[in-house]
């Protein structure tokens, strides 16, 4: 092990924002921390809420945003989007699809 390249090991206080203090051991002497076992809401059994409710409504404006969503032509005319948003009108689609083929399939073996 070489000698004299690590840092001194000595008392360090840590100090919380909620105001809690302790001292543990440590490189420098001071350490400021947002939340400490005190505070924390594992450990308190407490819900604390954040601002966390705006990147929801955020997204969800967005959705609403991009539902009305038309495509336009070249010419400028506006074209409803037919595009299927959910699962089952995928599904709903798809068997719609089948049966226009079957029936043409049909009619072409007339």
């Amino acid at each position: 092990m070489k000698q004299n390249i690590h840092p001194d090991y000595q008392e360090m206080t840590v100090t919380c924002a909620c105001g809690n203090s302790f001292v543990v051991g440590g490189t420098s002497k001071t350490l400021h921390v947002d939340v400490c076992d005190k505070c924390h809401p594992f450990f308190t059994g407490t819900q604390k809420f954040i601002d966390a409710m705006g990147r929801v409504d955020k997204f969800m404006a967005k959705r609403q945003a991009a539902s009305g969503y038309t495509k336009k032509d070249k010419k400028g005319k506006t074209a409803t989007d037919t595009t299927p948003k959910s699962l089952k009108e995928m599904l709903e689609a798809k068997k719609a699809a089948e049966a226009k083929k079957a029936e043409a399939e049909a009619k072409s073996a007339e």
